[in-house]
């Protein structure tokens, strides 16, 4: 199990952790596979009434696709699969709130999570990056997500730079990204407070709300959505050229702003 899920149920908070510390958190299909079943197992646990999601390991909250994962394919260039669109609580109709607790590197394909956890609480350790272009690839989805979250230029700026360039968590807190910013290893302890709070409230209430507000941003969503696959399949380099640039990513120590 890539995964680890630890229910307190006087609090009615549940704490979920990417599980995978030596491969920076990375989500292979068989991690995929579990965030859905875990969220949607979620929806029945009534003992539940909020979830904090965090990354083991203190180096990453998740650095994304594993990049050894084999994503199998249609052969009709009308169908493409996107092994990490249903690995958000949002995206498998799950309701109640979500805080995430982010330490270390947060990039690529932790945005479908970020995008879909309500708020995110992070420790100065923090690092927020989309490295798809530098590897000749299409940031649509992750970018679509963050478009949600932060001003339109700073999105822009962090998916064109790519790994030239980290979003620290100071700034990320300026933007909106960060709601709140914790000394080293404290964002976890930060974000089960509020959790607990949030547990705390009548369940009808706060799980509507979570719905209104997802409400608001759905219809932007879903039109960014749709137009994503054409433009991966368009626009990513083949496979083996964009190996070859992953190859090369230790040239250059990114700035950090």
């Amino acid at each position: 199990m890539s995964l680890r899920l630890e229910t307190d149920k006087e609090s009615g908070v549940a704490v979920l952790t990417l599980d995978r510390p030596t491969r920076l958190n990375a989500i292979d299909l068989a991690t995929a596979a579990e965030l859905s079943a875990t969220w949607r197992a979620l929806r029945f646990d009534d003992t539940v009434r909020a979830v904090v999601l965090t990354g083991a390991g203190g180096r990453a909250f998740s650095t994304g696709l594993d990049r050894d994962a084999v994503v199998p394919q249609p052969s009709s260039p009308y169908s493409q699969d996107d092994p990490l669109i249903a690995i958000g609580p949002k995206s498998n109709d799950l309701w109640k709130p979500v805080i995430a607790a982010v330490a270390g590197m947060a990039c690529g394909g932790a945005f479908y999570l970020l995008g879909e956890c309500d708020f995110v609480i992070a420790d100065e350790t923090a690092a927020f990056f989309d490295p798809h272009t530098s590897y000749g690839m299409v940031s649509a989805y992750e970018s679509v997500l963050m478009a949600q979250r932060m001003p339109y230029g700073e999105v822009a700026r962090m998916v064109l730079m790519g790994n030239a360039e980290r979003l620290g968590v100071r700034r990320a807190y300026e933007l909106g990204l960060v709601s709140e910013v914790t000394p080293a290893g404290e964002a976890l302890t930060a974000a089960v407070r509020c959790a607990t709070v949030v547990a705390g409230y009548p369940t009808e209430g706060v799980q509507g709300s979570v719905r209104a507000l997802w409400a608001a941003k759905e219809a932007a969503r879903e039109r960014g959505f749709g137009q994503a696959p054409h433009l991966i399949s368009l626009g990513n380099l083949p496979d083996e050229r964009q190996a070859e640039l992953f190859a090369d990513r230790g040239r250059g120590a990114p700035r950090m702003r």
